[in-house]
C-alpha cells in the first residue's frame, strides 16, 4: 500500500489587506488596488513517533507571523526589471518609498511598505515568498521543514495561485 499525508491550514487569521500592482507586460503596469489575500498551507511527509506530519500549532503560528508582516500595507517588488524602487526621506524628513514605471510615480510612506525580493507582486510570487518565510520560521526554531509545502494565495474567491516546494 502506497500512503500520503498531509496538513492543510486554512484559517480566517490568515487573510490579510494589501495594495499592490503589477506589471502585465514591458509596457503596461496596472493601477494601484488592493485585495483581501487569503493564504492556505498544506504540508506532506510522514507522520513522526507521535504520529504527526507537523504540529499544527507551529506550523498556525509560522504563516501567522509571516502573513500579518503583510497586512494593511503596500507590496512592491523590488527584482522587477521594469520597475525602479527606491526609499529615502521625503521633504518632512520622514522616508518615502518612491516607485517609477516609465513616465508614472507612486510615493508611499516607507512604513506602511513592504519590499519583497520577486519580480512581480503577483499571487503567485506572494505565495513563494510567504513559503519561503514559513519555511526560515521554522528553521530559526531549530524545526525540521516539512518535506512537501504548498502555498496558495488567493486574491478573490476562486482566483488563487498556488506555489510547491519539495524541501531537501
Amino acid at each position: 500500500m502506497n500512503e500520503r499525508y498531509e496538513v492543510r491550514l486554512r484559517k480566517a487569521v490568515h487573510v490579510f489587506s494589501a495594495g499592490h500592482f503589477i506589471t502585465l507586460t514591458d509596457d503596461v503596469c496596472e493601477a494601484v488596488h488592493g485585495h483581501n489575500w487569503t493564504v492556505g498551507v498544506d504540508v506532506a511527509g510522514e507522520p513522526d513517533a507521535h504520529g504527526m506530519v507537523v504540529d499544527f500549532i507551529a506550523l498556525r503560528d509560522a504563516v501567522t507571523a509571516v502573513v500579518s508582516r503583510l497586512d494593511h500595507r503596500m507590496l512592491l517588488p523590488t527584482e522587477n526589471r521594469w520597475l525602479s524602487v527606491a526609499t529615502a526621506p521625503g521633504p518632512t524628513g520622514l522616508p518615502e518609498t518612491t516607485v517609477r514605471f516609465r513616465d508614472r510615480r507612486w510615493i508611499f510612506p516607507a512604513e506602511e511598505c513592504v519590499l519583497l525580493p520577486v519580480a512581480n507582486t503577483s499571487a503567485e510570487w506572494i505565495a513563494r515568498w510567504i513559503g519561503g518565510e514559513v519555511l526560515a520560521v521554522f528553521a530559526a526554531a531549530g524545526r525540521p521543514a516539512p518535506p512537501l509545502i504548498r502555498v496558495s494565495v488567493d486574491e478573490c474567491l476562486g482566483q488563487h495561485a498556488v506555489w510547491e516546494a519539495t524541501v531537501t
